[in-house]
C-alpha cells in the first residue's frame, strides 16, 4: 500500500507544471518550517505557563491556607473566651453585645452537652447576635433546634475533633456551624462549643482575583467557601473531585495535579492543607482559560503563517514566470521540431543558464536543418534507414554475418523497350516505374541494396531484423504485381508499353557491411544467397512466373502463401538440384490465382512447350526434366 501510494504521489507529481511543482515545493517548505517553529513555540510557550500558573496556584493556595489557619484559631479562642464568659452569668451579660460589637460576623455561641442516648446533645446555654436575627428573621429556638439536628455530627466534637460545616442555606447567607470541645475531665470532653459565624471575611479572600477558582472545603468534601457564592449557597459536596481525593489520600499538605470535573472540563489546581479540622484550600485554573493566550498566540501565527504563504506564493509565481516561459518557449520549440520544422525563432529574455540553454537549443535547431538535409540528400542515393544509421554511428566498418532475405527483379525485354523511346522518355518512364516498386519495398520494411539499371536488389534483414524479414518480402514482391497491374492500366504501344517483370526471392546467410573504397563505400549484401537470388530471378522468362523463391524461402512461409513446385533447376556453384517454387498469393487472399495458369491469365503471360534453356555464353543454370 505504502508502494502504491509513493508511485501514485511520483506520478501525480511528474504531470505538474514547473510553475506548479516550485509554488508546490516552496509552500511545503515554508509550511513545514513555519508549522514546526509554530508548534515548538507552542509546547514551549505552554509548557511555561503551566509552571507559572502551578506556581501561582500553589502560592494562593498557601496565602489562603495560612489566613484560613490563623482566622479558625482566631475564631476558637473567640469562642473559648465567649463560652468562658457564659459560665458566670453575671459576666455573661455584660459581655455579650461587646462580643457580637466587636466581631458581627458572630451569629451565636452555646454551650452543649451530650443526652444520655450518647447520640444526640442539649444546648444549655447560648447567645445570639440580635442584629443578625432581626435582619434575617431568625429566632433563637430555630438556632437551638438547628443546633440539635446537626447533633451527630457535633457529635465528634466530644472525642476532641473541631468540627466545621456548611449552614448557609439554613442561614440565608454564606455560614459555617464550628463544634469544639470545652469542659474537660481528666481526657473526657463534658461539654462542647457550638458556634455559628457568617464567612464574609473568608469569602473576600476567596474572591475572584482573574482566572484562579479558589475554595476551601472540609474533610467531607463540603464546599465551606468558593469563588462562586451560589456554590456555597448550596452547600455542594467536592468529595468525588479527583483533586480533593489526592488531597485526602496525601500525606503532604499541599500538591498539584491536572484533573476533569463532572462536566469533563480539565483543570490544573494546587491543593493546601491548613492544618484544622480536616479543612483544606484548593486553587485552580480551567485549562482553557489558562492556555487561552498561547492558543490565540498560536491562531495568530497560523493566520501569519497563512499571510507569509500567500506572499511567498505570489511571489514565486513571478518569478517563476522568468524561468517557466522560457522553458515553455522550448517546450513549444521542441514539439516545432518534433514536426521537423527545424528553424526555431525564439530569442533568450535573460543572461543566466535558461538563456544560455535557449541560445543553444537555437543552434541546436540550425545543426539538426543541416543534418536532416544531408541525411535527405545522402537518403536520395542511400536507402534512408541505413543513412540514418550511418549518421548515428551505428553501421560498423567491414562486415557482419546477418540471415536475410535477397530479392532481385527485372523488367523484361528492358533493351527492346528502351530502344523505342528516346533517353529523356526511358528515364521518365523509369522513375515512374522505380518509384511505385521501391514504395512497395519501403512499406514491408526493406531495403533498396541498388539499382542495376532495370533491375532492382533489396534485402529484408539487414541492417535491422523484423523478426519476419521472408514473409515481409514476398509481400513486397505481390504488393509490385498488383502496382504493376495498376501501372498498366491504359498502357500499350511503343511508347508506353505494357510493362512485365520477374521476382527472385532466396533467404540465407549473407556478408552485410560496408564495401568499396577509402574515398567511396557503400552498404551493401554479398554471399550465395545473393547469387542465388538473382540466378532465380532469370528463371520467370523460361517458366512464365513473375515471382519465383527457393526451396529456403518457401520453407519458411510455406503456411502463409500459396505457391506451386516447378521443375528443379542445377545452379552454377551447387552441387545439388534446386527446388524453386512460384508464388500465387496469400492463403486467405481470396482473390489470389489458384493455380500457375490462372496466374499467367491474370498478368496475361504467354508461353508455349516447355521451358528453353540459357542463352547465354556463361550457363548460369541448368533446368532439368
Amino acid at each position: 500500500m505504502e508502494d502504491g501510494g509513493k508511485n501514485i504521489f511520483k506520478k501525480f507529481f511528474s504531470r505538474m507544471k514547473i510553475r506548479s511543482k516550485l509554488i508546490t515545493i516552496i509552500s511545503m517548505i515554508i509550511i513545514t518550517s513555519l508549522t514546526g517553529m509554530i508548534i515548538l513555540a507552542t509546547i514551549f510557550f505552554k509548557n511555561d505557563s503551566e509552571i507559572r500558573i502551578k506556581e501561582n496556584n500553589q502560592s494562593v493556595a498557601d496565602i489562603l491556607a495560612l489566613k484560613v489557619q490563623t482566622d479558625f484559631i482566631a475564631i476558637v479562642e473567640k469562642m473559648n473566651l465567649m463560652g468562658t464568659a457564659m459560665l458566670h452569668v453575671e459576666q455573661k451579660n455584660l459581655f455579650t453585645d461587646l462580643f457580637f460589637a466587636n466581631d458581627p460576623n458572630l451569629i451565636s455561641v452555646g454551650i452543649a452537652y451530650r443526652n444520655p442516648d450518647g447520640k444526640t446533645i442539649r444546648i444549655v446555654n447560648s447567645i445570639y447576635n440580635k442584629s443578625f436575627f432581626g435582619q434575617n428573621q431568625l429566632k433563637q429556638g430555630e438556632i437551638d433546634a438547628f443546633f440539635s439536628a446537626n447533633g451527630e455530627s457535633l457529635m465528634k466534637s466530644f472525642g476532641n475533633d473541631v468540627i466545621v460545616i456548611n449552614i448557609s442555606s439554613n442561614m440565608k447567607s454564606p455560614a459555617v456551624l464550628i463544634g469544639m470541645p470545652f469542659q474537660r475531665a481528666g481526657n473526657t470532653v463534658n461539654s462542647i462549643l457550638v458556634g455559628c459565624m457568617k464567612l464574609d471575611k473568608l469569602m473576600s479572600a476567596f474572591k475572584s482575583s482573574g482566572i484562579t477558582e479558589k475554595f476551601m472545603v472540609n474533610e467531607h468534601g463540603d464546599v465551606i467557601t468558593h469563588t462562586d457564592s451560589r456554590l456555597v449557597m448550596s452547600q455542594v459536596n467536592y468529595i468525588n473531585l479527583p483533586i480533593v481525593q489526592m488531597m485526602k489520600k496525601s500525606s503532604l499538605d499541599n500538591g498539584q495535579t491536572r484533573y476533569r470535573n463532572e462536566k469533563g472540563v480539565y483543570y490544573i489546581g494546587s491543593f493546601k492543607k491548613t492544618g484544622f479540622s480536616g479543612i483544606g484550600v484548593i486553587a485552580s485554573v480551567e485549562e482553557d482559560k489558562a492556555f487561552e493566550e498561547v492558543f490565540n498566540i498560536q491562531r495568530r501565527n497560523i493566520f501569519i503563517m497563512v499571510i507569509v504563504l500567500n506572499l511567498a506564493i505570489l511571489i514565486v509565481y513571478f518569478f517563476s514566470k522568468t524561468i517557466t516561459t522560457p522553458i515553455i518557449e522550448l517546450l513549444g520549440a521542441t514539439k516545432e521540431i518534433e514536426k521537423g520544422n527545424f528553424r526555431i525563432n525564439i530569442v533568450p529574455t535573460t543572461e543566466d543558464e535558461i538563456g544560455d540553454l535557449t541560445s543553444s537549443f537555437v543552434h541546436m535547431g540550425r545543426g539538426l536543418e543541416e543534418r536532416e538535409r544531408m541525411k535527405d540528400a545522402f537518403g536520395k542515393f542511400v536507402n534512408k534507414e541505413i543513412a540514418e544509421q550511418v549518421l548515428r554511428g551505428e553501421i560498423k566498418l567491414g562486415g557482419e554475418r546477418k540471415n536475410a532475405t535477397v530479392f532481385f527483379s527485372d523488367i523484361r525485354s528492358f533493351t527492346a523497350i528502351s530502344e523505342k523511346l528516346e533517353p529523356e522518355e526511358v528515364v521518365e518512364f523509369l522513375n515512374q516505374y522505380m518509384t511505385r516498386m521501391v514504395n512497395c519495398v519501403n512499406q514491408t520494411f526493406g531495403v533498396v541494396d541498388k539499382y542495376i539499371g532495370d533491375a532492382i536488389m533489396a534485402v529484408w534483414g539487414a541492417p535491422v531484423s523484423r523478426g519476419n524479414d521472408t514473409e515481409n518480402a514476398i509481400n513486397g514482391a505481390l504488393m509490385m504485381r498488383k502496382a504493376l497491374m495498376e501501372f498498366n492500366v491504359g498502357r500499350g504501344g511503343d511508347k508506353k508499353p505494357v510493362i512485365k517483370i520477374g521476382c527472385g526471392i532466396n533467404t540465407g546467410p549473407v556478408l552485410a557491411g560496408q564495401i568499396g573504397t577509402e574515398d567511396r563505400m557503400e552498404y551493401t549484401v554479398i554471399g550465395d544467397t545473393v547469387n542465388l537470388a538473382s540466378r532465380i530471378e532469370s528463371l520467370n522468362k523460361p517458366f512464365g512466373t513473375d515471382i519465383l523463391v527457393s526451396e529456403e524461402t518457401y520453407e519458411s512461409v510455406k503456411d502463409i502463401f500459396r505457391a506451386e513446385p516447378m521443375q528443379k533447376i542445377k545452379v552454377k556453384g551447387k552441387a545439388e538440384p534446386q527446388q524453386i517454387y512460384a508464388i500465387l498469393g496469400r492463403l486467405e487472399d481470396s482473390d489470389s490465382p489458384r493455380s500457375l495458369e490462372d496466374l499467367r491469365r491474370m498478368l496475361k503471360i504467354e508461353i508455349t512447350g516447355k521451358p528453353a534453356g540459357p542463352v547465354e555464353d556463361e550457363v548460369k543454370y541448368e533446368i532439368l526434366e
